[in-house]
């Protein structure tokens, strides 16, 4: 009696083994490629860590960023954002319970890990526990880079003239 590669009755056939491999095998690989499918914004990771190119005092230099997004100053606690043709400098804590904000880039949005408060790229506030828009830092244009001054923070409700005016047009 002769078998044929589709018997799956024969004990000893190796390519029963073989198929059974490949199929356990391929159920892993594709779990593994369907866990590494989750987008960025499960993480809510920055685009990118950044330090200050000079320091003076309590003012911070860094580079004008090339093109829309997010950097974060871990040492310094301070986000660089550029959206929409200005640069903004934010304090990296939610301004309701000081939580370090992410950056969420694919729903283009700054959020609280802690209590899920979301704030556009300017950091005006979107929805959540928060009561106001991120805090704001004083900065100015030198060249291609923006000084920002560490004190000189500005909460949107308690002085909403200064917080609108942080921010550099490019």
């Amino acid at each position: 009696m002769s078998t044929t590669h589709d018997d799956h009755d024969c004990d000893g056939c190796p390519l029963t083994g073989r198929r059974e491999f490949l199929r356990d095998t391929l159920s892993a690989v594709s779990g593994i490629a369907a866990a590494l499918a989750i987008p960025d914004t499960a993480f809510a990771l920055p685009v990118s860590l950044t330090r200050a190119l000079a320091r003076e005092g309590a003012a911070r230099t860094y580079a004008i960023p090339a093109a829309d997004g997010v950097q974060i100053d871990k040492e310094e606690e301070v986000i660089l954002a550029r959206w929409r043709n200005a640069v903004y400098a934010f304090s990296l804590a939610c301004p309701h319970q000081s939580t370090a904000l992410r950056w969420s880039a694919g729903d283009s949005q700054f959020i609280c890990p802690k209590h899920k408060s979301k704030y556009q790229p300017d950091g005006k506030y979107i929805s959540g526990r928060a009561t106001r828009s991120m805090d704001r830092f004083a900065l100015r244009r030198d060249g291609n880079t923006v000084v920002v001054d560490l004190n000189a923070l500005y909460q949107e409700d308690d002085n909403p003239k200064e917080w609108s005016a942080a921010m550099v047009k490019l």
